[in-house]
C-alpha cells in the first residue's frame, strides 16, 4: 500500500532524510519512529504530498504523489499532531464540513458519521460545541474524522500526544477495531514506546534522516538483545539529548529557513 524507495529530502546542504527506504503493505499498522529532529515528519510530508522528494521514488495504493496528486490525497486520511477542529462547531458539524469537503454522498456521510461517533463514544456529544471536549474526545473526534471518507491509508502523527494512559489506551483500541474492521492500512508516528510495542505489526526507527532498522517489535527487541522496544529504541539511537550546538544548530536554522522559503 505505501512503498518508499531510495527518498531524499534536502534543504539547502542540510540532508533531512536520506535515501530511506521501506514498504508498508495493505491492512497493517506500521509505526515510524525516531527522536526529534530526525526525518519521520519530513517523510510523513512527502507521503501526503506537502514536500516534494528531492529524490527516489513514493507509491501510494500504485500512485506517485507527485503527478496523481488529487488522487492519492482522496486515498489517504491524516491526523496532524496539532488541532485541527474548529471549536465552535459540534462534533457533528466537524464531521459534516469534513465529508462536503472529500466529496462524500450525502446519505454516506450522514450513516458514516453516525456509525464513527458511536464507535468512537461521541455520539451522545456530537451536538456539543468541540471546545468543551477534553484533550481525549477532540483526539477521537480528529480520528473519527479521518476515517469518514473511508480512506485506505490513515497517517496518524502523535495522535496521543499529551493525553493520560486511560484515554491512550482507549484511542488505540478504537483505531485497533477500524483497521481490523476495514483494513485500513495505518502509519503513525509517536514517542511513546509501548503503543508502538503493543499496536503496530511492524516499526521503522529512523535516525540521523536515515532508517537504521525495521520488523516486527520482537525482531528488533531480539535484533538489539533487550528488552522493552523503549531499550531496543535508545541503543540503536541513544540515550543522551542531541548536541545541537555549533553545526547542528547551524543546520537546524538553515532547514527552517530553507522551509519558510517553500512555503511562500
Amino acid at each position: 500500500m505505501i512503498r518508499v524507495q531510495n527518498l531524499v529530502k534536502t534543504f539547502g546542504s542540510f540532508t533531512a532524510v536520506n535515501d530511506v527506504s521501506f514498504q508498508v503493505e495493505a491492512g497493517e499498522i506500521f509505526a515510524f519512529l525516531g527522536p526529534n529532529g530526525a526525518g519521520k515528519t519530513t517523510t510523513i510530508k512527502m507521503l501526503t504530498t506537502l514536500l516534494h522528494p528531492t529524490s527516489g521514488s513514493i507509491q501510494l495504493d500504485g500512485l506517485d504523489p507527485r503527478t496523481h496528486q488529487n488522487q492519492v490525497r482522496q486515498r489517504f486520511g491524516i491526523v496532524f499532531q496539532d488541532p485541527s477542529l474548529d471549536g465552535d462547531l459540534t462534533a457533528w458539524e466537524n464531521m459534516e464540513i469534513h465529508g462536503v469537503l472529500y466529496h462524500v454522498p450525502h446519505k454516506t456521510r450522514r450513516q458514516r458519521s453516525e456509525e464513527l461517533l458511536k464507535l468512537f463514544e461521541l455520539w451522545d456529544r456530537r451536538d456539543d460545541q468541540v471546545k468543551k471536549f477534553s484533550g481525549g474526545m477532540k483526539r477521537r473526534l480528529e480520528i473519527a474524522r479521518g476515517f469518514l471518507h473511508t480512506p485506505k491509508i490513515l497517517f496518524l502523527d502523535e495522535p496521543t500526544l499529551g493525553l493520560d494512559p486511560q484515554s491512550r489506551n482507549q484511542l488505540w483500541s478504537h483505531v485497533k477495531r477500524v483497521n481490523e474492521a476495514e483494513k485500513v492500512t495505518v502509519m503513525l508516528t509517536t514517542h511513546y514506546m509501548d503503543e508502538a510495542d503493543r499496536v503496530a505489526h511492524r516499526v521503522g526507527i529512523i535516525d540521523h534522516g536515515k532508517l537504521v532498522t525495521q520488523g516486527t517489535p520482537a525482531e528488533i527487541k531480539e535484533q538489539t538483545e533487550t528488552s522493552s522496544l523503549e531499550d531496543a529504541f535508545l541503543k540503536l539511537t541513544g540515550s543522551t539529548i542531541r548536541d545541537e550546538s555549533a553545526g547542528s544548530a547551524d543546520q537546524m536554522r538553515q532547514f527552517a529557513k530553507m522551509w519558510q522559503q517553500q512555503r511562500r
